[in-house]
């Protein structure tokens, strides 16, 4: 039975990134069916081929980022790199680049020149801390971002220094704002024929996710201070992790129709009425009583189990505090293909995060390989520029194709 096209089928992207917020975007579109073209820069490609854990010199981190692509490997250097680069762009619908601002440019393609080339085509620029303004030309990575957005100063003890995130937040979820910036861009197009350049960056999207901080600081005139506050929200209560006998116990329960289920849940009903506890901002001024009350309750059941079943029993919003390999082996997280298993050719089977969006119309997750380096090199230059095997042959020769083994 044939399988029909997926929605970005027929889609070309031309992915200039590395690391991870950008890949992210192009590894999105490529499973959503787009067909992703990855330019690896001779002769290493990617700076993530050589991140843990590798097995035979394989890289599971780069495979987990870009399955689903096709690796070009090209001397960008050299005149004859640079015009591969520029034949292909009339055919390309999407040029994604990360890398820092005014690069691009230096080799050759910025957004002037490409527009030139395919006026129709959607370049999306991701950077650090942004393409303009004081910051641009500064190095930064995810982290950069989180400690200029006022982010990595709330994470953390009060009386510690923050604490280092060890996952790629910020990145990843660039990389998904980006991946929205050109879909909303394509779909211009398709209405009215004209491409255009779009950008974000790690501190642009890290500053956007403050829900309550900036507002509260800004229109308070100061007097509330958005502040490191341990295990547990400085604003509402209880919300945060108390100490259960195997995990850490998330509960959220700040708003009073939750709160007094919390009671219900804890057999102590009576709380819902205290004066200290009666509306939100009675809990949050009596945050140290209320968290003392709430973690004796944990600390007197027999086990987690208890406490979780009651807090379930009763709808209390919560969550065992699961570690990785926890995760990884949940029921729910593998019935909705949350964590997948992929296969590929040197590194065998292993898991890692399934794609994030769900269509009713394509219910599955299609598994394509990573490639290895420069993999595709004749097949995108014969089949997207018409070159013969002869010269694809002397391409390689004289170093403008660079293959590799993994």
């Amino acid at each position: 039975m044939a399988t029909k096209p997926l929605m970005l089928a027929g889609y070309r992207v031309l992915d200039f990134t590395q690391a991870l917020a950008g890949p992210t975007t192009t590894r999105y579109l490529g499973q959503m069916g787009a067909e992703v073209i990855k330019v690896e820069i001779a002769p290493n490609g990617d700076l993530t081929r050589g991140v843990p854990y590798l097995r035979d010199g394989r890289s599971a981190y780069y495979v987990q980022q870009n399955r689903g692509k096709k690796s070009l490997c090209v001397d960008l250097k050299k005149p004859q790199g640079l015009a591969i680069l520029k034949a292909l762009i009339p055919r390309i619908d999407v040029l994604v680049q990360n890398f820092a601002p005014g690069v691009i440019e230096r080799i050759g393609l910025g957004y002037e020149v490409v527009r030139e080339l395919n006026p129709r085509i959607i370049m999306c620029s991701i950077s650090s801390l942004g393409r303009n303004g004081p910051l641009a030309n500064r190095p930064g990575y995810d982290y950069v971002g989180a400690a200029y957005s006022g982010v990595l100063d709330l994470t953390g003890f009060p009386d510690r220094p923050p604490v280092f995130p060890q996952l790629g937040i910020g990145d990843v979820s660039t990389g998904a704002h980006a991946m929205g910036a050109i879909l909303a861009a394509l779909l211009h197009r398709e209405r009215t024929g004209e491409g255009q350049h779009v950008e974000t960056s790690l501190l642009d999207c890290y500053f956007s996710y403050h829900d309550a901080n900036v507002q509260a600081y800004s229109a308070s005139g100061g007097a509330m201070v958005p502040r490191r506050s341990g295990s547990h929200s400085y604003i509402a209560c209880p919300a945060g992790v108390f100490r259960g006998k195997e995990h850490g116990i998330l509960i959220l329960a700040p708003i009073d129709h939750q709160f007094g289920w919390l009671c219900q849940a804890m057999g102590q009903p009576e709380l819902a009425t205290d004066p200290r506890f009666r509306d939100f901002a009675a809990r949050s001024s009596n945050m140290e009583a209320l968290k003392e009350i709430v973690q004796q309750w944990i600390d007197s059941a027999p086990s987690d189990d208890v406490v979780l079943a009651a807090l379930e029993e009763h709808h209390v919003p919560h969550a065992p505090v699961l570690t990785i390999a926890e995760a990884i082996a949940h029921p729910h997280l593998r019935q909705r293909g949350t964590v997948t298993t992929i296969s590929d050719e040197f590194i065998g089977r292993f898991d890692v995060p399934g794609f994030p969006l769900r269509f009713s119309a394509f219910p599955e997750e299609v598994q394509r390989p990573a490639p290895t380096l420069g993999q595709h090199n004749a097949e995108i230059l014969r089949e997207h520029l018409g070159y013969s095997a002869e010269q694809i042959n002397q391409l390689e020769r004289d170093g403008i194709l660079h293959r590799g083994p993994r």
